[in-house]
């Protein structure tokens, strides 16, 4: 097989036609057919046929197209291990967050990382966690920093940097305040705010419920940001889930308070996370022995 027209194919997969393939290409239609026939010759299969719309891979082809995808990961990272090995400097950085107190232990990472080497280009993003996870096993991101996925699986690995719990907060004034105990059931009545995103600790939320045999609690409001969800809690007299250690900073300067509502204590674990078989620049495991460092600082209290 003709490596120029591996990368032809799967331009035209892209596309699904070939004529804006071409274009995209800068080639004529005739010669990026004759591309396509070419490799069909030495695969002795079919990797496209006709449709009113362009075309559409075949299964022969749909097969091939993922084995590309995972070969375009593979020569990103041969090609940015030689650069790096070659030239002696460690390249760009791309890592991905979750918003709340995870930005927080990534800002002074990244601080501390930049001050030791200042040359590097770091670019750090706050999303979902599906998100990131998603652009992770692209090669978009060289790793992430996260609660524990929904699921583990085989291509990805964590190294763990510590560990907290979700807790159920409330306002100080709230009637269910300064309790030693607060059943699921008197939760279950109270008007709540929830995160928009689903994940491990909604799961685990509503299990919760399910196990006692009670409905789930009235969510009056839905809202991605942590920052809306405290104020809300805080002036308005509803419940919601939060990070135990966010909650006593939050305090300072919010009248918010832990509910001691056990079954709705959940673990959370924070975590690298980057591709079993991905390439990590020095740089990226030089920011990842600083993220431990800076971890256990956070799990102290410090």
């Amino acid at each position: 097989m003709n490596e120029r027209d591996l990368d032809y194919f799967a331009v035209v997969a892209e596309h699904g036609h070939l004529g804006r393939a071409a274009e995209a290409l800068g080639l004529s239609q005739p010669a990026l057919s004759m591309s396509l026939r070419r490799l069909e010759k030495s695969l002795q299969a079919k990797l496209v046929k006709g449709t009113p719309k362009g075309v559409e891979l075949t299964s022969v082809g749909r097969a091939l197209q993922s084995h590309l995808q995972r070969l375009r990961l593979v020569r990103q990272d041969i090609g940015r291990e030689i650069t790096d090995l070659s030239q002696g400097r460690s390249g760009d950085l791309r890592i991905s967050t979750q918003v709340g107190v995870l930005e927080e232990l990534v800002a002074v990472a990244s601080a501390a990382l930049l001050n030791e080497a200042p040359k590097i280009a770091l670019t750090v993003t706050v999303t979902s966690l599906e998100s990131m996870v998603l652009a992770l096993r692209k090669g978009e991101l060289d790793f992430i920093v996260s609660t524990s996925p929904s699921a583990q699986a085989d291509d990805l690995v964590h190294e763990p940097l510590y560990e907290d719990e979700f807790v159920v907060i409330a306002s100080t004034t709230h009637r269910l305040a300064g309790r030693r105990r607060v059943t699921l059931a008197e939760a279950a009545k109270e008007r709540w705010v929830r995160p928009g995103a689903s994940g491990p600790v909604w799961d685990a939320f509503t299990r919760a419920f399910e196990n006692k045999g009670l409905p789930l609690p009235q969510f009056t409001m839905i809202s991605n940001s942590s920052v809306v969800r405290r104020r809300v809690i805080a002036y308005a007299g509803f419940l919601g889930q939060g990070v135990r250690r966010a909650v006593r900073q939050t305090s300072r300067s919010l009248p918010v308070t832990v509910l001691p509502v056990k079954e709705l204590t959940i673990a959370r674990h924070v975590m690298v996370t980057y591709r079993k078989d991905g390439y990590l620049s020095p740089a990226a495991r030089r920011f990842i022995e600083i993220l431990k460092t800076t971890a256990k600082d956070i799990s102290k209290g410090r």
